[in-house]
């Protein structure tokens, strides 16, 4: 029997496997920041468990789409939800950074600033349609996670002091690329509304 979500035509619903990894992403948010500062950022287990689970946890963002692709239960919720995911984790690894004083406050503002913003544009957009994420977005995402799980890493104790050269190059990337990608968004919509302007006249 098909799948009625997979007939022609049909409503995929929102209650699957991909959304359901979405929202688990969410969720262990609190459980890295709980680990990250349970031993007040130092350099132990409690650590490098933060950093596994961090890793762990925004892997899961290719995964989910993988599934959503190749089973093709893409939702609109899943859209949204996705992107959200991505910055509720991200945006705790770099406030907690920031609060332990290892990331500049202004780059996790700037960060922050840009994600907020953008994520309450979708929000407020949703009605009218789905913004899914662009390949800059998707390449921002990517450069972030390996930024941040470089800079949670306390690997300096075993590599050497030239790993911090290494974590601000990275993070320095993440940071040009979530500004150049949201420029760009602005710039998409901007398009896109003009577009839409132009149609209905």
């Amino acid at each position: 029997m098909v799948d009625d979500a997979l007939r022609p035509g049909s409503t995929t619903p929102n209650l699957n496997l991909p959304n359901a990894i979405t929202v688990v992403r969410i969720l262990l948010a609190p459980v890295f920041l709980w680990l990250l500062f349970a031993d007040a950022g130092a350099e132990g287990g409690l650590r490098w468990a933060a950093t596994a689970l961090f890793v762990l946890a925004i892997a899961t963002d290719g995964i989910d789409g993988h599934i959503a692709r190749s089973r093709n239960i893409v939702t609109d919720l899943g859209k949204l939800l996705d992107p959200i995911a991505d910055k509720v984790l991200t945006g705790a690894a770099l406030v907690a950074l920031s609060i332990l004083s290892e990331l500049p406050w202004w780059i996790t503002i700037v960060i922050l600033v840009r994600e907020i913003g953008i994520t309450v544009h979708r929000m407020v957009v949703l009605s009218d349609h789905v913004v899914a994420a662009a390949w800059m977005g998707k390449l921002k995402t990517v450069i972030q996670a390996i930024a941040i799980s470089f800079a949670l890493a306390p690997l300096a104790p075993l590599v050497g002091e030239w790993i911090v050269v290494v974590n601000v190059i990275l993070m320095s990337a993440a940071f040009v690329l979530t500004v150049a990608s949201g420029v760009d968004y602005v710039a998409a919509e901007a398009r896109g509304a003009r577009a839409a302007r132009r149609s209905r006249s």
